[in-house]
């Protein structure tokens, strides 16, 4: 089972400011739409349809993200995701945007997810399969903060390159 899902996005004129960048609150939704889309696809687990079934979903607690580059009007990006900590009722997902070919860092989102009942409005635990999945997919990091972590990546970028 892959663990770092990729997918290719197109960023769109109606997401952009006027200096053709895309627009600092639509990150969220690309980047969003795209886990939803990638968890759907390689996991077989459509939140929606989670949620109607058992009557629990997700809510995001917190967003931490880094706008490295801009990402620009019609650019094709490519959007990867990973679990990177998970507990009986949180999650926590890295995501990263680059340029099409992968090159070139526009951005780093620490999501962190909340496991929640909406029929009696508080959290809730994940189930016995939940936890296999995501014992399965999860790629913990050493870095326990995402300013370090974002560090690291970059640094680790430009070393790369510098050969």
């Amino acid at each position: 089972m892959e663990r770092i899902l990729k997918t290719k996005r197109k960023i769109r004129f109606q997401d952009c400011d006027p200096f053709n960048h895309l627009n600092n609150s639509k990150y969220l939704e690309y980047f969003l739409n795209t886990r939803e889309d990638q968890i759907a696809e390689h996991y077989d687990l459509d939140v929606f349809q989670y949620m109607k079934k058992t009557g629990l979903s997700w809510v995001v607690s917190s967003n931490q993200i880094s706008y490295i580059k801009p990402a620009f009007t019609m650019e094709t990006v490519l959007i990867e995701s990973q679990l990177i900590q998970y507990s009986e009722n949180t999650l926590l997902v890295e995501m990263k945007m680059w340029d099409e070919n992968e090159t070139k860092l526009k951005a780093i989102l620490w999501i962190k997810f909340i496991a929640f009942n909406l029929q009696t409005q508080k959290t809730a635990n994940h189930s016995e399969d939940l936890m296999k999945l995501f014992q399965s997919v999860v790629i913990p990091v050493n870095e326990q903060t995402f300013e370090k972590r974002t560090l690291e990546i970059i640094q680790k970028i430009k070393s790369e390159t510098a050969v």
